[in-house]
């Protein structure tokens, strides 16, 4: 089960850590996934935004959040976080993490390369 987690109210120019908590695995479990994390703004699609693979060696930001945007996995918290830096308005989205084992050394960031969905997390961006 994927949990999402530190989603809130935030002005604009502020800093978000998002939490993706791998719950039920374990450190072994764990390690078989790549994770990935994408948005849905309201009437918008889905869109991938960056993703770690299962060793975390491998990162892929999308263009229209890199530069802003940090992903880490921690094995010990089972956890993979995303933090979003320098928050707009264009930011405000319900968050999603997934999760693949089907990526050896790589990651994926379309919908159809997930296997397990967390329910999200909402961002706004206000002031």
């Amino acid at each position: 089960q994927l949990v999402e987690s530190g989603g809130g109210l935030v002005q604009p120019g502020g800093s978000l850590r998002l939490a993706c908590q791998l719950s039920g695995f374990t450190g072994e479990t764990f390690a078989e996934y790549a994770i990935s994390w994408f948005r849905q703004a309201p009437g918008k699609e889905r869109e991938g935004l960056s993703c770690i693979s299962k060793s975390g060696q491998y990162i892929y930001y999308d263009e229209s959040v890199k530069g802003r945007v940090t992903i880490s996995r921690d094995g010990a918290e089972n956890t993979v976080y995303l933090e979003i830096n320098n928050l707009k308005p264009e930011d405000t989205a319900v968050y999603y993490c997934a999760a693949s084992p089907r990526y050896s050394l790589n990651c994926v960031i379309y919908d159809y390369g997930m296997d397990d969905w967390g329910k999200g997390t909402l961002v706004t961006v206000s002031s």
